[in-house]
């Protein structure tokens, strides 16, 4: 009896110890499927936001392409795109103009002078308005800004800062530059050029009108600076579209 009850507790211990290491084998393949799908999970759900926020810029791109397009065909389409601009036989100065930059640059000779004026893209007016209860215009003129440099051989010029308008010409600044100036300098421009004398302002601008800064050269500067804004509008689009687009 004693063999009998000692051969039951050994094939019980056996058995438990089988079970003990089944159990084992089974907690442990489970943990391996947990992280193995843990890993899994972390290694798909970026690459699934990445489709997605590709989708969506690809999405955006193509929508910001077709705008685009449809503004180079209005451009196209608009009259004033396709102007040409004929400069005329007496005009005094030779001009620079560079695709893609705003200004174009005047140069011109006056004696042993040299005149050099900046000219920028024009100030678009509001279209115009009936006429007040005064009988005066509410509509501001279009105009463009001028630089206009005059120097002498030793390098010293006289700068006047120029509002054009169609036929008339005003004067805002007039300053003394020396060759030898430093950019970061500001010269002294005197007072306001309306406050000066009537007969020094009236003076100023016969000086202006003998070296070609008059109302016949500013109205032409009128038209040629409304073509060129409406050509590198048209470029300036195209550009856009094509980084876009790359």
């Amino acid at each position: 009896m004693a063999m009998y009850a000692m051969l039951r507790r050994a094939t019980a211990l056996s058995q438990l110890g089988r079970r003990a290491m089944a159990s084992s084998s089974s907690r442990t393949f489970q943990n391996v499927l947990s992280v193995l799908h843990r890993e899994t999970t972390v290694s798909v759900s970026p690459s699934l936001r990445f489709a997605n926020a590709f989708a969506t810029k690809t999405s955006a791109d193509d929508n910001l392409s077709q705008v685009l397009q449809s503004e180079i065909q209005c451009a196209l389409e608009d009259d004033h795109a396709q102007h040409r601009v004929e400069i005329p036989d007496d005009f005094p100065f030779e001009i620079e103009d560079n695709p893609g930059e705003r200004t174009i640059q005047l140069k011109g000779q006056y004696g042993d002078e040299t005149i050099r004026v900046q000219v920028d893209i024009p100030n678009v007016a509001p279209e115009e308005n009936e006429d007040d209860e005064d009988g005066e215009k509410n509509a501001s003129e279009s105009s463009i800004p001028l630089v206009v440099s005059v120097f002498k051989g030793n390098g010293v010029c006289l700068e006047f800062g120029v509002t054009a308008f169609p036929d008339e010409i005003s004067i805002d600044s007039l300053s003394i530059k020396q060759s030898e100036e430093s950019e970061d300098q500001l010269a002294y421009e005197g007072p306001e050029f309306t406050d000066l004398d009537e007969n020094l302002q009236k003076a100023f601008h016969k000086y202006l009108d003998i070296r070609g800064i008059k109302p016949s050269t500013t109205n032409f500067l009128q038209e040629y600076m409304f073509a060129k804004d409406n050509k590198e509008y048209l470029m300036w689009l195209k550009n856009l579209k094509n980084f876009v687009e790359k």
